[in-house]
């Protein structure tokens, strides 16, 4: 399951991904060789793939809209090592593709984003 916007999406999460990308005002190496460089921060991104949903595709439909929605922010609950985080992000490179289809109704698989944060982690 995920949170997003205070909305809890009981979507199984087949796989997520997190990476702490470091950022820099400036990386150069000066011409005897020393590189230089000035950290903004370290930022928590993630990479999420969800279940395919036969079983709920109303459950899946309200998530895709979510991840989907023109928004320019989001509020995700994320897990640490020792509970869990809210952070603030948007999501990128949504997709999905069809599963099959049976009685009107279109099943999905493979529901993958990308989430990237909008602030540093905190130290």
């Amino acid at each position: 399951m995920i949170i997003i916007d205070g909305t809890t999406f009981n979507i199984p999460i087949i796989r997520m991904r997190g990476a702490a990308d470091m950022l820099d005002k400036y990386a150069e190496r000066t011409s005897d060789g020393v590189l230089h460089r000035e950290l903004i921060g370290v930022y928590d991104n993630y990479e999420i793939e969800f279940a395919s949903t036969y079983s709920n595709p109303q459950a899946y439909s309200d998530l895709w809209f979510k991840l989907t929605e023109p928004t320019p922010w989001h509020t995700v609950v994320f897990p640490t090592i020792f509970g869990s985080r809210a952070i603030e992000g948007y999501f990128a490179n949504t997709s999905h593709e069809v599963l099959k289809q049976k009685d009107g109704t279109t099943y999905w698989k493979s529901l993958a984003t990308s989430f990237v944060s909008r602030e540093k982690r905190p130290v």
